[in-house]
């Protein structure tokens, strides 16, 4: 990690309580960063601003009011904001004839959105500061499928959409825009998951991960901090030239022709 990559910055995470959206604001205050995190539960989130000092404040990404008061108290308290890290999101499972109605709402509520009414809430303040950034967090499930997770998939492509429309409508006007499309993270969401498979399979958590990312080049899961990493250089000045891109981390999965994976030994 460079020193000090983000000093002087002022930064915005989203979901920022646990997971991904946690090690992302760790990762900023360790870079120089003033970091806001926001999330709907407040315990998680001023844990983590006790141990890493940063600013803890209440939204729901869904509630454009919401939004819009986070932004004004991060510009009230810190002077204004140069990154914004969108990140909150959830995963509602079903295919389009098992899917909940009110599941596939709540998840283009929050996973799209809340994209849009945060990058809505936040260009104002954005636009007044010179190498400002927005990093979406969408998925793997932005650029390809699993089976049953139709909302989800939808969701996550739209973000990698949104992202463009917004790198080229704001690019001008200074502000970059990229996504940020992790694979398997080893987070609270894939421990539920890996336990879930485990169940169903009768086998254990270890060997239900291995199993998980036994066709991934890298063989593992990424750990937060790495993709925080990624998050880190999408936001910093070293990825001047970069807008309306998408970074895939997904240990190398991207790259596997599932076809062949048949011959696999």
């Amino acid at each position: 990690m460079a020193a000090a990559r983000l000093n002087g910055k002022v930064a915005l995470v989203t979901g920022g309580g646990t997971g991904i959206g946690a090690a992302i604001a760790r990762r900023f205050v360790e870079s120089g960063a003033s970091v806001v995190i926001t999330g709907r539960r407040l315990e998680p989130l001023t844990q983590l601003s006790d141990e890493i000092g940063c600013t803890a404040l209440s939204c729901d990404v869904g509630d454009m009011d919401d939004c819009i008061a986070v932004i004004s108290e991060t510009v009230r308290l810190h002077g204004g904001l140069d990154i914004l890290v969108s990140n909150a999101g959830i995963l509602c499972e079903g295919s389009v004839t098992e899917q909940d109605l009110g599941e596939w709402q709540k998840t283009l509520d929050t996973n799209v959105s809340g994209v849009m009414h945060m990058a809505r809430a936040a260009l104002p303040a954005l636009l007044k500061r010179p190498s400002s950034a927005i990093i979406n967090i969408s998925s793997v499930s932005g650029i390809s499928s699993g089976t049953g997770m139709s909302s989800y998939v939808t969701s996550k492509t739209a973000v990698v959409g949104l992202t463009r429309s917004l790198a080229l409508d704001y690019g001008p006007k200074g502000v970059r825009v990229n996504a940020l499309c992790p694979g398997w993270v080893r987070t609270p969401m894939s421990d539920d998951e890996m336990m879930i498979l485990a169940i169903n399979k009768g086998i254990s958590v270890a060997e239900a991960t291995e199993a998980t990312t036994r066709h991934l080049p890298l063989r593992r899961m990424a750990e937060p901090d790495e993709i925080a990493s990624c998050a880190e250089f999408l936001g910093s000045d070293d990825s001047s030239f970069i807008t309306g891109s998408v970074l895939v981390a997904d240990g190398g999965g991207a790259a596997v022709d599932v076809g062949t994976l048949v011959f696999d030994s």
